[in-house]
C-alpha cells in the first residue's frame, strides 16, 4: 500500500487547500484533474484512507479535507472525530456513496461541516468545497430535510447536554433557533428585520459562546437543548 502523496502548497494565501481522501484512486483522481483547473482550489495531498488523511491533516493543515467513509481500517467518522478535535484550521467535508441515517449522524456528531453523496454534480462538489473552505456548512439536499426532522430524537449516545444557553441573549437564542429550523443568514434577517451583516453576527457570538464547529453544529445544539422541536 502506498502511503499519502502531498504537492507543494500553493503561493496565494486565497488558494483552499484541499486533501483528497478515498480508498479508490480513480474517484481522487477525477477530483484532481477537475480541481487542477481552478485558481482557487489546490490539490495538496491525498489519502487512500482515514489513518494517512489523520496524518495529512496534522503535517499540512489544509483547509479542507475532502473525506471518503467506508475505508479500510480507520474509516471516514473516526478519521474526521481525530481531525476536527485538533485545534486548527482544517475542515473535513464528507463526499460519500453512503448517505443513511447512522452516516450522516456519525459524520457530522465527528465535526465534519458538509455531507455530499457521490451522485452530485462536480460543480456542486466544488461549490461545498469553497463553502466549507469560508466557514460555513453544506449538507446535500437529499439528506437536510431528514437531518432536521431525526435531530430532535438522536441525542449522542451518553453524551450530556453539556452546552449550557445561559449566556445566551434573548435574541440570539431567537437567532439559534431559526438556524435549527434550516434558515439561511438572509432568510434570518429578513425573519427578524435586521440586516444580513447583523444576522452574521449573531451567528459567529453564538458559535463562540456555545463552543460550535460550524452552522451545523448550531442545529444539532437547537435540537439538543430544545429550542425547535420536530412537528
Amino acid at each position: 500500500m502506498t502511503g499519502p502523496t502531498t504537492a507543494a502548497a500553493p503561493a496565494h494565501s486565497d488558494v483552499v487547500r484541499i486533501v483528497l481522501t478515498d480508498d479508490q484512486p480513480l474517484i481522487r483522481t477525477a477530483l484532481r484533474m477537475v480541481i487542477a483547473e481552478l485558481p482557487d482550489l489546490e490539490v495538496v495531498g491525498e489519502a487512500g484512507n482515514g489513518a494517512e488523511a489523520v496524518e495529512l491533516a496534522a503535517s499540512l493543515r489544509p483547509d479542507v479535507i475532502v473525506m471518503d467513509l467506508r475505508m479500510p481500517g480507520t474509516d471516514g467518522i473516526e478519521a474526521t472525530r481525530l481531525i476536527t478535535a485538533r485545534p486548527g484550521p482544517t475542515r473535513v467535508l464528507v463526499l460519500t456513496t453512503f448517505d443513511d441515517d447512522d452516516h450522516v449522524y456519525g459524520a457530522l456528531r465527528a465535526g465534519a461541516s458538509g455531507f455530499l453523496v457521490k451522485d452530485m454534480g462536480l460543480d456542486e462538489i466544488l461549490a461545498a468545497i469553497r463553502v466549507v473552505a469560508a466557514g460555513d456548512a453544506l449538507i446535500a439536499p437529499s439528506v437536510t430535510r431528514r437531518l432536521i426532522k431525526d435531530l430532535a430524537g438522536r441525542p449522542a449516545p451518553g453524551t450530556p447536554r453539556r452546552r449550557e444557553l445561559a449566556a445566551v441573549t434573548d435574541r440570539e437564542r431567537e437567532v439559534l433557533t431559526l438556524i435549527g429550523s434550516g434558515l439561511s443568514n438572509g432568510e434570518i434577517a429578513e425573519r427578524l428585520f435586521i440586516s444580513v451583516a447583523t444576522a452574521k453576527t449573531y451567528v459567529t457570538r453564538l458559535l463562540a459562546k456555545l463552543d460550535a464547529r460550524d452552522r451545523v453544529q448550531l442545529v444539532i445544539i437547537a435540537y439538543e437543548t430544545g429550542l425547535v422541536s420536530v412537528d
